[in-house]
């Protein structure tokens, strides 16, 4: 299991233990999706400068 499948499952379980309910839902899905990315990162899939203006290549 890599680190992406290990940060959408703690998302999402993080996200069920929150509330009940339809807001239960909403607060899993954004969990899960946090959750997701910075699995995603851990993994060196995505890059988060290109997103926040970090220092790029040609500075």
């Amino acid at each position: 299991m890599n680190a992406t499948q290990t940060g959408i499952i703690a998302g999402l379980v993080l996200g069920l233990a929150a509330t009940q309910g339809f807001l239960a839902f909403v607060i899993t899905l954004a969990i899960g999706f946090v959750g997701l990315v910075v699995g995603r990162v851990i993994d060196g899939e995505l890059d988060l400068s290109d997103v926040f203006g970090g220092r790029g290549k040609d500075q």
